[in-house]
């Protein structure tokens, strides 16, 4: 086969392979708000202010410092809350406090983050109209989260949405959805609140991986799984609430919310079973609770130890151990609250025992000071049977009627419990259906890859087999080329070396000639070279008197003359050294080993010998003390020295001290050293 044919086969596989990739950009695309075309694209959005990213930052850590930051940024909206924490902020100057909120994004992520530290710091939603817009806001942005833009369109810029800010929408789409369901089930509004919630949870499951979910993320699926699982609790619907926490308990592990998030996931798990009446399985969990309990100082400690008490009750019908625990957690409570939460469970094992007049000791002071309703109700109907036994009738009565006004109707919880379980059951099959798309799409992705892998090898060695063929060819034209090319130079090579061997000959005997020639004119020059030999050696000896001669007048008259002192000197001069200045600023000043030894010799030169008979009647000095005499002799300060040297000022001062002593002299040293050069 020829190389070209190779090639349009190659090229051939490679289209067909292209062609079977799939291609994720064509056509409409779907979404969770219908069908759109890939040209539709939102417009582009800014992004959000540095100030509110901030503040979104702060309020995972600290809400009320938050909220405080926030706070400012509005009028109307959330005077009786801002009044609260900005006196200052009256009527007359409420048209400055919206002024970092001018873009549309940025005004729906305000109200967004105040809806959110509202509710963080225990207040009531004040801006629930805003929210809601704020809510259709982020949806409209997530239009196109699930596109992939194609190459073609992201070199086009027609993605006004890069994948990075995608991923901070998203987030903030979902938080929007769960904090409005906080909106409606403040309201009452149970099943409005658990389409929220699980939207919420929809939102954030197709857009992250379950990689991506850590951090702020895991954190907000703890919150919104811990509240639909404690919506499901309050309908007695155990097993989806069950569900909630455990995935509840699986993002507390990975980012905890706080010290007690696992232990408090594992202790709603525990109480599911307990009404399912699963005491084994409950009683498991409250352990494993305690177990992951950081410390035994917090309410959860007590709650937990409260409620295995009264499991232990129910376990064991030993009512003395029981009520002795609870009664410690009685004495440990931090508020009446916590106290009558107790109280009511003192109150139901002594119940159960038949201990009527202890009973309702406890269960009256928590009907009657408690304001949960659901305790309430469940108190009443222990009264009720309670003063029934008793034979107090009028009393008894009364409960009857408290819980013919207050215990909701049967239809409606039933129905309530039906739209519940409706909601979650589609959530569930969309899950599963989402899951099965994912591994659908991953098993597609596998399968591209198994082919590529197949195809790349198979493709490596159909062009290696080319590359050997085409090479093998090359070769062969290069042989027989070459072969020729060697048939002609050797022709060649014949007749030149016939007459490179007559050229040869003919030099040989002009070479011998020239020889012959050379050694006459040798021998006639041999007398002549003896005589000039003698005349060369007469001359080198009078030059050599000569330069001893000028090397003795040109020893320079004065020390300071001699070439380091200049140098030394023209340094000084240059460098103006202070004293106060550190002396690693002057370092490229400073003298080397060799320009300090050039000082001592020039030193030694003019005064007999300086340093040797300065270490002879001062043994003490050591050579870097004879150094520092010998600047000191060219009149230098100690602040040139210190620079020089690269000594610290305080050091070559000290030095000077030292020398003094030596030497015994308190005079200037340039005075003293002088002195003894000299004398």
């Amino acid at each position: 086969m020829k190389p070209r044919n190779f090639i349009f086969v190659l090229l051939f596989v490679l289209a067909m392979l292209v062609a079977c990739m799939p291609n994720n950009n064509d056509g409409p695309i779907e979404t969770r708000h219908g069908t759109s075309q890939i040209e539709q694209v939102p417009e582009p959005v800014e992004g959000p202010s540095l100030a509110l990213s901030a503040i979104d930052s702060l309020m995972w850590r600290q809400p009320d410092s938050a909220l405080a930051l926030l706070l400012p940024y509005f009028d109307t909206c959330c005077r009786d809350v801002a009044c609260n924490v900005y006196p200052e902020n009256s009527n007359d100057n409420s048209e400055d406090v919206a002024r970092y909120v001018s873009t549309a994004y940025n005004r729906h992520y305000a109200h967004l983050l105040l809806s959110e530290l509202l509710y963080k710091n225990d207040y009531a939603q004040t801006n629930r109209r805003d929210l809601q817009k704020a809510v259709n806001y982020f949806d409209s942005l997530t239009l196109t989260l699930n596109d992939t833009p194609s190459p073609k369109r992201l070199i086009a810029g027609k993605d006004p949405l890069s994948l990075t800010r995608n991923g901070s929408i998203a987030f903030l789409d979902a938080r929007a959805h769960y904090i409005n369901g906080v909106g409606y089930y403040e309201r009452d509004s149970v099943v409005d609140a658990c389409k929220e919630y699980l939207k919420a949870l929809e939102v954030m499951e197709e857009r992250f991986e379950e990689k991506e979910l850590v951090g702020e993320k895991a954190k907000f699926m703890t919150y919104t799984y811990n509240r639909l699982g404690d919506m499901f609790s309050g309908q007695y619907m155990m097993e989806p609430a069950m569900d909630c926490y455990k995935h509840s308990y699986d993002y507390s592990v990975i980012s905890p919310i706080s010290f007690y998030s696992i232990s408090n996931a594992l202790y709603r798990i525990g109480k599911q079973h307990n009404m399912k009446g699963d005491l084994d399985s409950a009683n498991y969990y409250y352990s494993q609770a305690l177990d992951n309990m950081p410390d035994s100082t917090n309410l959860y400690y007590r709650d937990i130890t409260s409620t295995k008490a009264l499991l232990s009750y129910q376990l064991t019908h030993q009512a003395e151990a029981s009520l002795s625990r609870l009664k410690q957690m009685v004495v440990l409570a931090e508020d009446d609250h916590e106290k009558l939460t107790r109280y009511l469970l003192i109150g139901d094992i002594y119940f159960e025992e038949l201990r009527f007049d202890s009973a309702r000791i406890f269960l009256d002071s928590v009907f009657m000071n408690k304001d949960d309703a659901i305790s309430q109700i469940q108190v009443a109907e222990y009264l009720r049977i309670l003063y029934d036994s008793l034979n107090e009738k009028e009393k008894s009565d009364y409960y009857v009627d408290f819980l013919a006004a207050n215990k909701p109707m049967e239809y409606e919880s039933d129905a309530k419990v039906s739209s519940l379980s409706e909601l979650y059951r589609s959530h569930l099959e969309k899950n599963q259906k989402q899951q099965s798309e994912k591994e659908k799409q991953e098993e597609r992705k596998r399968a591209i890859k198994k082919t590529i892998f197949i195809i790349i090898p198979i493709l490596f060695f159909v062009f290696f087999i080319l590359f050997l063929f085409v090479r093998n060819k090359h070769r062969k034209n290069i042989l027989a080329k070459e072969e020729f090319h060697q048939q002609q130079m050797e022709a060649k090579d014949a007749s030149a070396r016939k007459r490179m061997e007559e050229k040869e000959k003919k030099h040989a005997e002009a070479m011998e000639a020239e020889r012959q020639a050379h050694r006459m004119e040798q021998t006639a020059m041999s007398g002549r070279l003896k005589r000039s030999n003698q005349e060369v050696r007469e001359l080198k000896d009078q030059i050599k008197q000569m330069d001893d001669m000028t090397a003795k007048t040109e020893l320079v008259t004065s020390f300071t003359d001699e070439p380091i002192c200049r140098l030394i000197m023209e340094r000084v001069k240059e460098g103006r050294f202070k004293s106060k200045m550190n002396h690693v600023v002057y370092k490229d000043s400073a003298l080397n080993k060799q320009q300090l030894l050039d000082l001592r010799l020039a030193a030694d030169r003019h005064f007999r010998q300086f340093t040797i008979r300065m270490k002879k009647s001062y043994p003490e000095l050591t050579n870097s003390d004879l150094d520092y005499c010998c600047l000191y002799m060219l009149g230098l300060t100690d602040a040139d020295i210190a620079a020089l040297m690269q000594r610290a000022y305080n050091t070559v001062v000290e030095r000077d001290g030292k020398l003094k002593r030596i030497l015994g002299n308190d005079n200037p040293l340039p005075l003293t050293l002088m002195g003894i050069a000299k004398g």
